[in-house]
């Protein structure tokens, strides 16, 4: 009756809090306690609610009895399963008290409210670095240890963060969880978030320098470092310098020839995703870029942005000898040479033309 009623009778001596079940006391008071009796039998590992243990014992099988109605993705745990089908409905029942941001899981909230405050209460012990949550300080930790614990059946890639493997695995199943109403599909919700703002025009990151505002919080950084041109990532092999640890891993693998993305219906490989991704485009005849002019659609971000200057009529490229406009660079260079050939070799515009091209 008491859970009709709310009266909860049963109080705890350490902190006050009251329930209306005493099962519910006895377990509350196994944080004060400490004690864990409940125990797995093959790791040893010990749980203060038996519920977390059956919980824990489905992680040395291959169980996964809650799945998804949408996608068919299974999952050891009834709570991943409905923090999953938040990235299908797109729900974010955690808001932020301070900003109002909402957020699809509570602990994406609580990292984010870590944000809002300059405190940071946990240091590193080996590097001295100060972390704002416990749960940050423990992944950091990973990086000393060199544990990577999480290795990818696919290409062998070890990670620190089951997480980060899961999102790498999608590399080579090309699962994409994750959809817009437009019809676009991603591999991580995060990517979604940033595609929504394309229909929605927002842009909350202004340049403090030039005023220009960015979808994206790494974008703008990127573009700070053109006006201070610091470039803090340098390549060991022959010594060039990047502004993002990015694109230094992309220049590394000019000197290694890695390539650990394989396509799927052929097994062609790539040393940059952003190649595979436009490769596969070949097998399956998607055209993601529309221009919102006549519709027409694309597979290559770049003929669309050609596409788009044959309505606009845009001609960009001027020929500084007789005047004449051209849209396209090719067919501008191929004009300049038409000047160098009639022009004495040895001569000013002649060097500077040949230069050019």
């Amino acid at each position: 009756m008491r859970t009709h009623t709310g009266e909860k009778i049963y109080e705890c001596m350490c902190c006050g809090k009251t329930f209306c079940n005493k099962s519910h006391l006895d377990r509350h008071l196994r944080i004060h306690t400490g004690e864990k009796p409940f125990s797995c039998t093959i790791c040893e590992k010990s749980f203060t609610q038996k519920v977390s243990l059956s919980y824990h014992m489905r992680t040395h099988s291959d169980e996964r009895p809650f799945s998804c109605d949408t996608c068919g993705k299974a999952f050891k745990a009834r709570i991943r399963l409905n923090e999953h089908m938040r990235t299908h409905t797109g729900e974010k029942p955690f808001p932020c008290t301070i900003c109002g941001k909402c957020f699809s899981q509570k602990h994406s909230l609580s990292a984010h409210m870590a944000t809002h405050s300059v405190e940071r209460p946990f240091p590193c012990a080996s590097c001295g670095k100060m972390f704002k949550s416990k749960a940050a300080l423990r992944l950091h930790m990973r990086n000393h240890s060199g544990k990577r614990m999480n290795k990818c059946l696919f290409c062998g890639k070890s990670f620190t963060q089951k997480s980060n493997l899961d999102r790498h695995i999608r590399i080579h199943t090309g699962e994409k969880p994750s959809f817009c109403s437009c019809g676009k599909m991603f591999k991580r919700r995060n990517d979604l978030n940033d595609h929504i703002k394309v229909h929605t025009g927002e842009k909350n990151y202004e340049c403090p320098s030039c005023g220009k505002n960015f979808t994206q919080k790494s974008h703008l950084h990127r573009h700070i470092k053109t006006h201070t041109g610091e470039k803090s990532y340098e390549c060991l092999s022959c010594g060039t310098n990047f502004t993002d640890k990015c694109t230094l891993d992309r220049h590394i693998r000019t000197h290694t020839g890695e390539k650990n993305y394989e396509c799927l219906s052929c097994g062609k490989k790539f040393a940059q995703k952003f190649n595979l991704d436009r490769h596969i485009r070949t097998h399956t005849g998607e055209k993601p870029f529309f221009c919102s002019i006549c519709g027409k659609s694309f597979t290559l971000k770049g003929s669309l942005t050609k596409h788009k200057s044959t309505h606009l009529g845009e001609k960009q490229l001027s020929c500084t000898i007789c005047g004449l406009n051209y849209s396209k660079k090719i067919d501008f260079v191929l004009h300049m040479r038409s000047h160098i050939s009639e022009t004495p070799q040895g001569s000013d515009f002649s060097q500077a033309a040949y230069f050019f091209v």
